[in-house]
């Protein structure tokens, strides 16, 4: 967005930094100019979209950077601009993953706050939370620091452009599952970020509300889509959003139901099994 220089020059250093074959770097300006940046070791190419296509269409531009699908490159790095990485060889760590599993698609990154090393709960993407430092098989990702296999984008597609913001990690986690892919979180690759609640954002409540209904439609089996929207509705009226909060995101509920949510490709029933033994039936 172009307002984190000083944080995006020391990003790219920690790239520049890591161990192994050189990193190529790709920066998208997501409707804001670049700032001037540094010379890489291994080469930098930048994007500057005319307006802000959010977080999945930002992400899809950086892929297109390095060829149709991405085909100029084996797996990518996706690192949001205010993130840092404290460690030298997390990159060759990726690759050693990918070429370990030949099923691994998606590696998803253990998020630390740099002042105090903790982990949000929110930041471990399975439903038992407590030990960060535990990796697993996992059944979504962390969009803002992870590696994907660019064979899986090339499958199946790449994030869902019209979220915007919220939820579109889990779409792409949920058709690559469904395509045959693994996912893993990796408690020992680390992306440094600063604790932040997600309600900073004036769109949060409504687009993470639409959005979940868009993600119910485009993916669940009929009799799960009631299931899964039911169980999001008590869990948020649970939390005891603020009224204005509420309203927000019951708009955006509303909304989701009345726009075009596109294409649907409901998973198959063994893969929602899948998804049950490994911990997060598709229902939560």
């Amino acid at each position: 967005m172009g307002n984190r220089p000083e944080e995006l020059r020391a990003l790219l250093e920690s790239v520049a930094a890591q161990d192994g074959e050189p990193v190529a770097v790709v920066v998208v300006g997501n409707g804001a100019p670049l700032p001037e940046l540094p010379a890489l070791p291994g080469g930098l190419r930048t994007v500057e979209l005319p307006e802000n296509l959010g977080i999945p269409g930002g992400r899809n531009a950086g892929v297109e950077a390095f060829g149709s699908g991405g085909r100029d490159v084996d797996a990518v790095l996706f690192l949001d601009d205010d993130g840092c990485l404290p460690r030298s060889d997390t990159a060759e760590l990726c690759r050693r993953a990918f070429t370990a599993d030949a099923e691994l698609g998606i590696v998803s990154f253990r998020i630390a706050d740099p002042q105090t090393g903790l982990t949000q709960r929110r930041h471990v993407p399975r439903l038992r939370a407590a030990d960060p430092m535990r990796s697993s098989r996992v059944t979504t990702f962390l969009g803002g620091a992870c590696a994907v296999r660019t064979a899986v984008l090339r499958q199946v597609g790449g994030l869902p452009e019209d979220f915007f913001y919220a939820h579109e990690e889990t779409d792409l986690a949920w058709r690559a599952l469904d395509a045959g892919w693994a996912i893993d979180y990796r408690a020992d690759l680390v992306l440094h970020h600063p604790t932040t609640l997600p309600s900073r954002h004036a769109v949060y409540h409504r687009m993470v509300a639409r959005n979940r209904v868009w993600l119910a439609r485009r993916l669940l089996p009929v009799p799960l889509i009631p299931v899964y929207l039911g169980v999001w509705v008590l869990l948020t009226l649970a939390r005891r959003p603020s009224k204005a909060a509420l309203r927000a995101w019951l708009g955006g509920f509303r909304e989701g139901w009345s726009t075009p949510c596109g294409p649907r490709r409901p998973l198959r029933w063994r893969t929602v099994w899948r998804m049950t033994r490994l911990g997060r039936p598709p229902v939560i």
